[in-house]
């Protein structure tokens, strides 16, 4: 493991990772070290990667199953793995989200590596959860601790439907072909550091046994902590990088501020377990069957 270095690149999420060839498999002493960095940081950098479809995967194997690209989203040709995020999408992905939390047991962990970066502008923001819960005050924290919230990719999107062509009407058709709905605390024990984070996001749609009206507000008051400036890292893509993420304790967010210019990702995503709010009890689904997409991890 000589000569890995860890670098912070804010005071509470993201650290920028150098000394380690992420294209050959990693010695477990450096294994869990990156570990150890992703449960401290929750977003790890990595430049210079050189990494295709296969080394992705490689990579990301080393922290657990894969799922495969998405429940709905057809993946990559030839890379069942691997799910484009294209700048044709980008509108679409442009609010606030942790990845694919409408199944009962979203991914423990993303990792997004950059093909193609517009000369400006396209940047991911990614947010510490955990900061965020520890940031409510007293009367919000014990609020958020008893609320529980169904989450739906059946979900309001950033782009109203009468702005929305044929072909973006088309994409909003496959991402629903299969409704998931899934009730998961408002706050997340992290299962490996006990942190507490708010477990929300664009797919928490209601507050169980409120109105939509009222859970709008309440999500609304709780998201806003979650998305303070101090609590991001905005991450400015260049080409050959790769970013592994924490999505039990993070959320993201695609800006959309590139003028319409090529810009390409690509994601692999760890199987990740069953979210447990703070009095111990279980997420649980009440719609759809994730099990093509991901098995439960350990």
């Amino acid at each position: 493991m000589s000569g890995i270095e860890i670098r912070k690149v804010t005071a509470r999420i993201g650290a920028h990772v150098s000394g380690v060839d992420i294209s050959r498999p990693l010695d477990e002493e450096t294994a869990t070290a990156l570990r150890d960095a992703l449960n401290v940081h929750k977003a790890l950098v990595f430049s210079d990667v050189n990494l295709d479809d296969e080394g992705q995967q490689a990579f990301a194997r080393q922290f657990g199953e894969l799922t495969t690209a998405h429940p709905t989203v057809p993946a990559v040709d030839g890379a069942p793995n691997v799910l484009p995020v294209d700048s044709e999408e980008g509108r679409a992905a442009n609010n606030w989200h942790t990845d694919v939390t409408f199944v009962l047991n979203p991914p423990q962990a993303s990792t997004l590596r950059s093909l193609t970066i517009p000369p400006y502008g396209g940047e991911t923001l990614i947010s510490n959860s955990a900061a965020a819960y520890r940031n409510l005050p007293e009367p919000l924290r014990r609020l958020a601790d008893g609320l529980w919230a169904e989450h739906t990719n059946d979900y309001d999107y950033a782009v109203p439907e009468e702005t929305v062509d044929e072909e973006q009407a088309a994409r909003r058709a496959q991402f629903t072909s299969i409704k998931f709905r899934t009730a998961h605390p408002v706050v997340r024990v992290h299962p490996l550091t006990g942190e507490r984070g708010l477990f929300i996001g664009g797919f928490a749609q209601r507050i169980v046994g409120l109105s939509v009206s009222e859970s709008r507000k309440v999500l609304d008051l709780l998201q806003a902590y979650v998305t303070r400036p101090e609590n991001l890292l905005r991450h400015r893509w260049s080409e050959n990088q790769l970013v592994l993420f924490d999505n039990r304790i993070t959320q993201h967010y695609a800006v959309d501020n590139y003028d319409g210019l090529p810009r390409r990702l690509h994601r692999v995503t760890v199987a990740g377990d069953v979210p447990v709010g703070i009095e111990g009890k279980e997420s649980y689904s009440i719609e759809g069957d994730a099990s093509h997409y991901t098995a439960v991890a350990a």
